[in-house]
């Protein structure tokens, strides 16, 4: 049935009625309210741990509880088509956040001349503490309206700092020595530059050194604090660049201007290359509005069609990055079309076999579980809906899919089409490689060093493990 909303008339409505609604004032509707404004002044915004507000719990913001006054007069009391014509608001104490509201508004007089009612309003917490009071002068509507209750739009927060908590995970990090292999576009360039900036790298720029001089220029780039290492083209700059690498002169490599292939063909190298044991994989940690919290997408760049051996190294690649992040136990979602395992679906039977894997110790360091469908991966009722009990389902920290084509097709989908932010690296080399692109904002460039930091971070301190150890 379809609810309906109904005003009340100037002639229907009496001294002393009232009309009252609860809302919760979430931090989310202190951002909102902020985003709408323009308001910047708030405690909650503030990432500094000065409380600017004056109130050591958090001021809140009054105004927006002020704004639900209007709220009951419009949609209540008198409802549909009137007009707020005055307010008077006394602001008692700060609106605190987490907290149910009562706000309340009572027909205090009526004058006939215009059809003005004035409303009595008042807002108290949880404890029925009074936090804001006032007096509303309304014009009401002289004709009955009643329409069904139409569905308000949502409001979608889409944060900047949506990488900030990555990026601050290294502050107590040094800077990574990276050889950035052949800088010679602009927005390869400023992307080492602004990491930099950022503490993050100590850039080592590899490259033909009179393109790179000449995009600085242009772009107004000083590059007296960074080191040049001059090279004749792109493939020398990998050649050289996997060099330092041996030579202990670098610590992370980073894409330039030069393709994917190029770079990692001196990667890829038996002799004189970076390989080792593990299969070389890319993880995206992908950021996404809609999403509470990041998740790692893999492997979107580098193995086309894996083996099932693959697989397993794709997954203890991702399972690292994420201790990397933090998250001790990570849970590993395992895609396929659907949750059953069936021949006709080759992947669905790669993910049965890779969670034997996991069970026998294989795989390493994560709840494993699959074949799980995008849907049941990342939501808990889509999973009850299906009746899957498992630690996994709708919990997924990182989610692998069964090829290239798929995990490069849920990356941009989420990129393009969900305004999600990715930062990747490649992993399963001696050193992690930072691969960005033309697409990518500044944040995301910024989250990709980030992310190879932490990585490296952890690469070093294994090293110095053994080396203590012998």
């Amino acid at each position: 049935m379809t609810e309906m909303i109904e005003n009340r008339t100037f002639d229907e409505i009496r001294i002393g009625e009232t009309a009252s609604l609860v809302r919760a004032f979430r931090a989310e509707d202190v951002e909102t309210w902020a985003a709408v404004t323009g308001n910047l002044n708030l405690v909650d915004l503030d990432p500094s741990p000065l409380d600017s507000s004056m109130f050591p719990h958090g001021a809140g913001q009054a105004m927006w509880a002020a704004a639900l006054f209007s709220t009951l007069a419009g949609t209540k009391l008198p409802g549909l088509g009137s007009v707020t014509d005055s307010a008077r608001i006394k602001f008692l104490r700060p609106v605190p956040v987490g907290q149910q509201l009562l706000v309340t508004v009572t027909v205090k007089e009526k004058r006939e001349e215009g059809s003005i009612v004035v409303l009595d309003c008042g807002c108290a917490d949880e404890n029925d503490e009074e936090l804001l009071v006032g007096t509303l002068e309304v014009t009401a509507p002289r004709e009955k309206i009643r329409q069904p209750v139409r569905d308000l739009p949502t409001v979608q927060l889409v944060r900047d700092d949506r990488y900030r908590d990555l990026v601050e995970m290294c502050r107590e990090l040094p800077p990574m020595t990276t050889a950035v292999v052949h800088p010679c576009s602009d927005d390869s360039l400023k992307g080492a530059i602004e990491a930099a900036e950022a503490n993050l790298i100590k850039p080592i720029l590899v490259g033909p050194e009179k393109k790179i001089r000449s995009i600085a220029e242009k772009e107004g780039i000083d590059l007296t604090p960074y080191r040049l290492v001059c090279t004749e083209h792109s493939h020398h700059a990998a050649e050289v660049a996997v060099q330092m690498v041996h030579a202990g002169e670098a610590e992370m490599l980073m894409k330039g201007s030069l393709h994917t292939d190029e770079l990692l063909h001196e990667v890829m190298k038996k002799d004189g290359g970076l390989r080792t044991e593990r299969r070389l994989s890319h993880c995206f940690l992908m950021a996404v509005p809609t999403y509470s919290r990041p998740i790692i997408v893999t492997d979107a760049a580098i193995n086309i069609l894996p083996t099932l051996e693959e697989k397993r190294d794709i997954c203890q690649n991702a399972i690292e990055l994420a201790h990397a992040l933090g998250i001790e136990q990570p849970k590993l979602a395992l895609l396929s079309a659907v949750e059953t395992v069936t021949t006709k679906i080759p992947s669905t039977i790669d993910a049965a076999a890779l969670c034997k894997m996991a069970d026998r110790g294989q795989i390493k360091g994560a709840l494993v579980d699959g074949p799980l469908a995008i849907d049941n991966a990342i939501d808990i009722d889509a999973a009850k809906t299906k009746g899957i009990v498992s630690p996994v389902a709708g919990r997924a920290d990182i989610l692998v899919a069964p090829n290239l084509e798929s995990a490069n097709m849920l990356a941009k989908q989420l990129t393009f089409m969900a305004n999600a932010e990715a930062a990747g690296i490649v992993i399963g080399a001696r050193v992690p490689i930072i691969l960005t692109s033309r697409a990518d904002s500044a944040r995301a460039r910024l989250a990709s060093c980030a992310l190879a930091v932490l990585f490296a971070a952890v690469l070093r301190r294994g090293a110095a493990l053994l080396k203590a150890a012998e």
